[in-house]
Formats: C-alpha cells, structure tokens, sequence
C-alpha cells in the first residue's frame, strides 16, 4: 500500500492540529484503526466511535496539562483525510474556556461603561477593566503554551501511538514530526 502523507502540522495554538492523508478509504481507514486499537496495549488508553478515535494519557501518569489527541477520518479526493488535534481533557478546556470568556466580557463591558461614563462627564473607571481583562487573556494564552510544554512528551507519546496504529495498519509514515507534535 501507498504511504501516509502529512500535510499540515501546524504549531503555536491553544489546541496544535495535524492532517495526515491515508490511501484507502475512509470507511477502510476506520475500520483499520479500530482494528489496531484493539490491542492489550492500547485498548485502556483509547476509544472509538464513529469517525473518531481519541488517545489518552496512561491514567497513571496523567496531570492537570495532560493532553488527549482527538483523530477524525474523513473522505479525501486521494482516499481519507485523518484531522488530529492535541487538547486538554474536557474539564479542564471547559474550565479555561469559562476564563476566556469572562475575561473578554470585562474587556467589551469596561469599555463599554467607561465610554458612557466618559459621555456621561462622570469619572471612567470603567476603563480599568480593559486591561484587566486583557492580562487574564494574555495569561491564559500564557498558560496553554506552558501546559503545552509541560505536555510535549506525552504529546510525542500519543502521536507515536498514533503513527504506530496507522504503520501497523496501513504502512509506514513517510513525514514524521522533525519538530514536535506542535509543529514548531
């Protein structure tokens, strides 16, 4: 069979992202990666469903900025496209999402309230939020990244996972990850 070809690895994001092309199928590619989770190895650290596969940090030795890696498989022109994306465990990127949010609600409601009250000839002290709100976003981006490196081996040892299953499957993986599961 032909081999894999990767396409984009992309780095510096919240959540790092990769596209890989496999030459089956969709339908054949799903069926051979479940089939290759289903070994002792890995049939406590993964779960599939659907298009979707998802590997998971060892319960042991997993931390607070311990990643999964979310895989999707979709239809290609040249046989199926895998989309993997590295992310935090739910409740934590639903925690930090919460953050983010309320972060750039003080910012839009400080500028907001110090606008009128500026208009309104009353001191603006509204303002202060802006800022405010805008270090709590810089340190959020701050904290992905620092979570991110903490992470990166375990990153590299969900991405092996991965290539893994999919050499086993369906052949060898031509580009590998000069760089890191982060591109970069």
């Amino acid at each position: 069979m032909s081999e894999f070809r990767e396409e984009v690895l992309e780095g510096a994001r919240m959540r790092p992202k990769f596209v890989l092309e496999i030459p089956v199928p969709a339908d054949e590619a799903i069926h051979g990666i479940r089939e290759g989770l289903d070994t002792p190895g890995l049939r406590e650290s993964t779960m599939a469903a659907g298009q979707f596969a998802e590997f998971l940090v060892d319960r042991s030795e997993r931390k607070i900025w311990s990643p999964r890696l979310e895989v999707r498989i979709e239809d290609a022109p040249a046989g199926a496209s895998l989309h993997g994306r590295f992310a935090p465990r739910p409740d934590v990127w639903t925690g930090f999402m919460f953050v983010y949010f309320l972060a750039w609600f003080a910012v839009v409601f400080g500028a907001t309230l110090g606008y009128v009250e500026q208009l309104s000839d009353e001191k603006a002290w509204g303002y202060w939020a802006v800022p405010i709100g805008l270090l709590i976003v810089a340190g959020i981006h701050a904290a992905s990244y620092v979570g991110q490196r903490l992470a990166e081996d375990q990153m590299r040892e969900l991405r092996g996972r991965l290539d893994s299953v999919l050499s086993r499957q369906f052949g060898s993986v031509i580009a590998s990850d000069a760089e890191g599961p982060q591109g970069g």
